[in-house]
């Protein structure tokens, strides 16, 4: 059993192939036969696992296992408490009512690697940093949990899955674990 922890930067897409040649998990990582457990969008960086054994891939991304996963979001504006608390009660999103959240502002991460290219900056609105956990995986959710309150999502990282997180793993780099890592 393989299991690989990655920290995936921006604009890499979350499998091993792509015909319009974009930048593809291969670019980082050539171990034979091991798949994402889960997804990340091309847009957003941090935590991605992979193993070459179905069945804890599944155990890792399906839902109904609630395996927590937590982002580090900047976003548009200076998040209020009014905000963090209805992401924190569920918000009604076009699919339907998200569960419940934790969230909470943070300061911007000292462990945070530069993004290429950069967010865009607007000298007159600021930015805010929340963290948030979830153990939904509703496609973009985190983005649309953030715009729905009021504050579009700028950058998106996954900083843990569980208790695994992306500490001392530097962007496009990636370590062996072991499968009792996985909580």
């Amino acid at each position: 059993m393989t299991l690989i922890r990655f920290n995936k930067p921006f604009q890499v897409l979350t499998q091993f192939t792509d015909h319009e040649k974009r930048q593809t998990l291969a670019d980082f990582i050539q171990i034979p036969n091991i798949y994402a457990a889960g997804r990340l969008d091309r847009d957003s960086e941090g935590l991605l696992l992979l193993t070459d054994d179905g069945s804890l891939q599944h155990r890792i991304a399906h839902p109904d296992h609630k395996l927590a996963k937590t982002y580090w979001v900047q976003v548009e504006g200076a998040i209020h408490h009014q905000a963090i608390q209805r992401l924190q009660n569920g918000v009604m999103l076009k699919d339907g009512m998200t569960q419940a959240a934790q969230a909470r502002i943070i300061q911007e991460p000292t462990q945070l690697w530069q993004r290429t290219p950069p967010i865009r900056t607007r000298q007159n609105i600021p930015t805010s940093w929340l963290e948030l956990t979830i153990q939904e995986g509703r496609n973009r959710q985190v983005r649309r949990m953030t715009a729905a309150v009021g504050f579009p999502t700028l950058r998106l990282i996954r900083y843990a899955i569980g208790d695994i997180t992306l500490d001392a793993l530097d962007v496009g780099q990636y370590d062996t674990l072991s499968e009792k890592q996985i909580k």
